[in-house]
């Protein structure tokens, strides 16, 4: 499974944007997918999770209310909208697929990593 994250760049605090993360492949089978980030000089930390059917999400506390995940199964590509962005969300994002239909906040739940996105906040 290859995957290709976009929609990274550079926003002022309170702005908005969107990254995608496209799954090619071997996508037949039903996989979960996260978001991660890692900001520099720190390691990487868990954003939010969605499992296959889309019942399953979960976010990292310091996102909720802010983040929304959301994924569609026929593009085989799953969604990060951020909203409210803050100097803090300056990081790599990395989008992530777990072979099990659900996944959680564990890096070793992931199976396959996409190359990161940078996301740049100025205040």
């Amino acid at each position: 499974v290859q995957l290709q994250a976009s929609g990274g760049g550079l926003v002022q605090a309170g702005g908005s944007l969107r990254l995608s993360c496209a799954a090619s492949g071997r996508t037949s089978s039903r996989y979960a997918m996260g978001w991660f980030r890692q900001a520099p000089g720190k390691e990487r930390e868990f954003v939010s999770h969605i499992s296959w059917r889309g019942t399953k999400i979960d976010y990292t506390d310091a996102v909720k209310g802010r983040f929304t995940i959301s994924r569609d199964n026929a593009e085989n590509t799953v969604y990060l909208q951020m909203n409210n962005l803050k100097p803090e969300d300056t990081a790599v994002y990395y989008c992530a697929v777990s072979r099990g239909q659900v996944a959680g906040s564990w890096s070793t739940d992931y199976d396959y990593w996409g190359q990161g996105t940078l996301v740049t906040v100025s205040s």
